[in-house]
């Protein structure tokens, strides 16, 4: 059967530079994925992991279809795979090793702290914390920053994946499909923590590079929205893939688009918007934060300004224990 990724409609704007961003990323992904796959690890998580959650909420059985080599699985990073937002674990670790100053250090708390206050992803909110990346890693060795990466991956990161979202990975991989992440974040960042998860690959904005050296400046535009929709169509295309027999996951209303391409779309945690749109739309729903109503989107009672006091202090005990 031919490949008919390239057929679906768009039913979502994109703009030319989401076409860029998504086109940029999707060949960014199969290039690592390719360079990597001779040198793949085994998943740092533990994958013992019951499986039995994929049957709950009458899940048909037979899904994933094992030997379908025309389907693969796309997923969402952010508060879909991982609790919080990856940019702002990676901008905690670049302060650790004084990447910049704690001022800049207070603007990611407060960020982050926002971002688990309101559940869901802003795009203002975003867009300011990826220039602050932007304008950080410029002219910074790729290479470099890869490497730190790893560490920041497994002294903030790691601890922070979804169980049951692993679990649902897992299914793909095992029924013999690759499994991308997709994210606003960078590139660089979504492939380690891909490779760590044991998937396949990631799609992730993609930041200028000339020669190894970071530019300051983003191909097309981030990963984010429809630029999503585009790098999992782009991918689509030249991996072959029938996107009816796709899957996708995530917890944000930014990804319909996204999960509107595939034929198996998924809300995982979801903020109220996709909630509602799922519904509608009969769309699986799997929900794995813990303690807090289903229809409830943010972080745990006691919450509130406490959180973002939480992110300050946490900024100036790293300060301190820096001085």
């Amino acid at each position: 059967m031919a490949a008919l990724g390239w057929l679906t409609p768009r039913r979502h704007s994109a703009s030319a530079r989401s076409v860029l961003a998504g086109e940029a990323s999707a060949e960014a992904a199969r290039k690592t994925a390719l360079a990597e796959a001779p040198h793949v690890t085994e998943p740092d998580l533990d994958l013992d992991t019951d499986f039995d959650v994929l049957l709950e909420e009458g899940e048909e059985a037979e899904f994933p279809v094992a030997g379908d080599d025309l389907a693969a699985a796309f997923f969402d990073l952010d508060n879909t795979v991982m609790q919080g937002a990856a940019i702002f674990h990676f901008g905690r670790g670049l302060y650790k090793r004084e990447f910049f100053r704690r001022r800049e250090l207070a603007r990611f708390a407060w960020q982050q702290a926002w971002f688990r206050l309101a559940g869901v992803e802003d795009p203002e909110h975003m867009q300011d914390a990826r220039d602050s990346a932007l304008s950080i890693v410029k002219g910074h060795k790729v290479s470099e920053l890869m490497a730190i990466g790893e560490e920041i991956y497994d002294e903030y990161m790691a601890e922070r994946i979804w169980p049951g979202t692993r679990a649902l990975a897992q299914a793909h991989l095992d029924a013999g499909q690759k499994v991308w992440l997709v994210t606003a974040a960078p590139v660089e960042t979504a492939t380690i923590i891909a490779r760590r998860l044991g998937l396949t690959g990631a799609l992730g904005t993609v930041a200028e590079s000339v020669d190894g050296i970071y530019t300051g400046r983003l191909v097309g535009e981030p990963l984010h929205g429809p630029a999503k929709a585009e790098a999992v169509r782009a991918l689509a295309s030249a991996e072959g893939l029938d996107l009816e027999r796709c899957a996708a996951y995530s917890d944000s209303h930014n990804d319909i688009p996204m999960l509107s391409l595939v034929g198996h779309p998924y809300a995982i945690n979801p903020d109220t918007k996709l909630r509602k749109h799922a519904r509608t739309n009969d769309w699986r729903l799997r929900d794995y934060r813990t303690g807090r109503k289903a229809v409830k989107v943010g972080v745990p009672a006691a919450a509130g300004v406490g959180a973002i006091a939480g992110g300050a202090a946490a900024a100036i005990a790293l300060h301190r224990r820096r001085r």
